[in-house]
């Protein structure tokens, strides 16, 4: 397996670790992650000054000279699928996907095939040049299974990192489309009361929770307020459905990116979306509010409806901006046709 080096010398006022000060002055074509640079000091890869360090904690000076060895990245232990999957953009540094409801996006214990790791993996092929060391793609944001919708997927190193620090820095823009029970509306006294829900100009719904794994269900995520992650969605009516209104279709966008965050806060808002399993969007609305089809579509609809409609995002190499839009999956498209025109 072939290697190259980086050297670089330590900048003034380092931190007082020596992972932390990798993380700051190593060069940017580098693209190392803190994990990375974790595993090559805990691997032996680093040398300060000439001697080997493998100890994250071990302190460095402005001046000392920094040799880190990098390997050719590893095949992956995942093997790759030939599974059809939408592609939307593509080029040598990252790949856009519109990923079906139904697909996992990475493997795990209980769905090691079938991801859309593996049809990545076979539609990629050599065009990978290995994230972490391992010749795989590099996933900087997951939806879940049963959503829809777009998700881009780092062919580099480098287009990894720098990806990702958009996200940590909430610089992604990310619009979710969605179908609730009920229509959130600013007028409602009840939400007026609800802790953590307020509204903006123009009845934006907002939501600003701590976000946490639920006390007894290993499943679901829970609204905290003294614990858990900062959380905050907004939310915007688009259309309603039903006379008197029972649905709405909304307009969902992110500043935090938390597991189940759109699914949770809706519902925390008392607005769940139909169709999920989890957090109690089975409801069933009258069915001389929707009409005798859309009532029964909406009775069967088998999943969360919720679909990732938009990504916006800064091209980690050419630094060019960029946005994608996926239209509605047929599945959803077909129950807003009916509640239309059930209307």
């Amino acid at each position: 397996m072939g290697s190259r080096q980086v050297d670089f010398t330590i900048a003034a006022d380092p931190p007082p670790r020596l992972d932390k000060a990798l993380a700051r002055d190593a060069p940017d074509a580098a693209a190392l992650s803190r994990t990375r640079i974790a595993r090559l000091i805990a691997d032996g890869a680093v040398a300060v000054n000439g001697s080997l360090v493998t100890s994250p904690r071990t302190r460095v000076q402005e001046g000392d000279e920094v040799r880190i060895r990098l390997t050719e990245a590893e095949e992956s232990h995942t093997g790759p699928e030939p599974i059809p999957i939408e592609i939307v953009y593509e080029d040598a540094a990252l790949v856009v996907v519109n990923k079906p409801a139904g697909m996992v996006v990475h493997p795990a214990p209980g769905t090691p095939s079938g991801t859309l790791v593996n049809a990545l993996l076979h539609h990629c092929g050599d065009s990978l040049s290995g994230v972490g060391g391992v010749r795989r793609p590099g996933i900087v944001h997951r939806i879940d299974k049963d959503t829809s919708g777009l998700l881009v997927v780092a062919k580099t190193d480098a287009a990894h990192h720098r990806l990702a620090a958009q996200f940590a820095a909430h610089r992604v823009e990310r619009h979710y489309t969605a179908l609730c029970h009920g229509v959130p509306d600013a007028n409602d006294p009840r939400l007026r009361g609800l802790r953590g829900v307020g509204f903006e100009p123009g009845n934006i719904l907002k939501i600003t929770t701590r976000l946490a794994r639920h006390g007894t269900d290993r499943q679901r995520q829970a609204v905290k307020f003294d614990t858990g992650r900062h959380a905050v969605t907004r939310v915007r009516v688009v259309e309603r459905f039903g006379t008197p209104p029972a649905l709405a279709l909304l307009d969902c966008w992110l500043e935090t990116g938390r597991t189940h965050q759109i699914r949770v806060h809706t519902a925390h808002a008392g607005h769940g979306l139909v169709g999920d399993p989890v957090y109690g969007g089975r409801r069933k609305p009258p069915a001389r509010a929707l009409g005798a089809a859309a009532a029964a579509a909406l009775a069967g609809f088998q999943r969360q409806a919720l679909h990732a409609a938009t990504l916006g995002f800064v091209h980690p190499e050419s630094g060019k901006a960029l946005r994608f839009e996926a239209p509605l999956p047929a599945d959803m498209a077909a129950l807003v046709a009916l509640l239309r025109a059930g209307d």
